[in-house]
């Protein structure tokens, strides 16, 4: 199989979605990887590091569509990508079309089989492919969200640890998955006063086990919630239902219960969000006011990372990509259930249920040898 490798083109985008490592691999079990000149530089691997282990470097991303069986990506493919991309081409990338019409009608419109990382499972129901990402972006949320803190980042001037004899910061995390847990985990280590909202008990039984002293679990409902936006500083979205739209759980009318200069960093603003008032923005210009209240809506937190990203997001996705590159996607799938749910459009036709109910869209399951 030809497995393509292209440059990213989102805005501040550095990570790439493969090590020399993949690339050897791949080589190693017979494939020819193509990769575009350039793709690895914001991660600090260059085209000779590719091409020591046999990858072909090429000029162009159009050069890797063409030629390509296989694309391996790591962000959503955008209008001029897709305009490359062709009928039974195989794009293993994050996608999340719940959150976006056009991009799930653009990819239906190609043909192309798109294999999306956030929908794979394994054998414990887990999303292995979402996971070390979110760890990134859970971790990131409290970092960013202590910066827009600053006063001169409109803010409420809050050092988020306090200092001796000066209060630290409130912070609210809704959701205690991946996210939530990493945010919490370095919320916490940098002093603040933390809860976490979750509705699922056993797992706030699991954090109250696990978090240090100046770490709170209470369970999530609308009066419990209403209740700590109030003292909140800085509010994490960290809620995921998986491949659907995330529900919205803080609405327009609770921004102001809150107090002005807080800051939601909503990191399911790929999903949606679960903030009302949010909508994706990038590294150049993350964050923008509503009724005084900061938000930050970056749809690519890791992104900013990339060497970390890329190399915790590739020891993820490379087992399931030899598997796509060995098998084709369709034998691949037949054999692994869990790389099957990945499956989000094939044939012109969304195979996600979630995908299909977000857009009442026909829900069509793939149809596999």
């Amino acid at each position: 199989m030809i497995v393509g490798v292209p440059k990213e083109t989102k805005t501040h985008e550095y990570r790439v979605s493969m090590t020399a490592v993949g690339v050897d691999e791949l080589v190693r079990r017979g494939h020819t990887v193509l990769v575009e000149s350039g793709a690895g530089a914001g991660s600090g691997i260059n085209d000779d590091e590719y091409g020591a282990v046999g990858a072909k470097i090429v000029d162009d991303a159009k050069t890797v569509f063409e030629r390509s069986d296989m694309i391996v990506k790591v962000k959503e493919p955008v209008a001029a990508e897709r305009a490359m991309m062709r009928e039974g081409q195989v794009m293993f990338a994050y996608f999340h079309f719940a959150a976006d019409r056009e991009l799930t009608e653009g990819v239906m419109a190609t043909g192309a089989v798109a294999v999306a990382y956030e929908t794979i499972v394994d054998d414990q129901g887990r999303l292995p492919l979402l996971t070390p990402m979110s760890e990134v972006a859970g971790k990131m949320s409290i970092q960013e969200g202590a910066k827009y803190l600053e006063r001169p980042m409109m803010g409420r001037g809050i050092l988020l640890g306090g200092v001796p004899g000066v209060e630290p910061a409130n912070v609210l995390i809704i959701g205690g998955g991946v996210v939530g847990t990493n945010a919490a985990k370095v919320a916490a280590g940098l002093g603040a006063n933390v809860t976490i909202m979750d509705v699922n008990i056993d797992r706030l039984r699991y954090l109250d086990d696990v978090m240090p002293a100046n770490v709170h679990t209470v369970f999530s409902d609308r009066l419990a919630l209403q209740r700590f936006l109030k003292t909140a500083d800085l509010v994490v979205g960290a809620v995921l239902i998986p491949g659907a739209r995330c529900p919205i759980l803080l609405t327009r009318d609770s921004l102001s219960t809150m107090q002005p200069g807080a800051v939601i960093v909503d990191v399911g603003v790929d999903q949606g969000g679960c903030c009302e008032t949010i909508r994706p923005t990038t590294h150049e210009d993350p964050t923008y006011i509503v009724d005084h209240i900061v938000h930050y809506g970056v749809t690519n937190m890791p992104g900013a990372v990339g060497r970390t990203s890329t190399f915790s997001l590739t020891n993820a996705t490379l087992p399931f990509a030899l598997e796509l590159a060995d098998l084709g996607y369709d034998e691949a799938c037949s054999k692994n259930a869990g790389l099957a749910a990945g499956i989000n459009i094939v044939g012109g036709k969304v195979a996600n249920k979630a995908v299909a109910e977000a857009f009442d869209l026909e829900f069509a399951p793939a149809q596999l040898s």
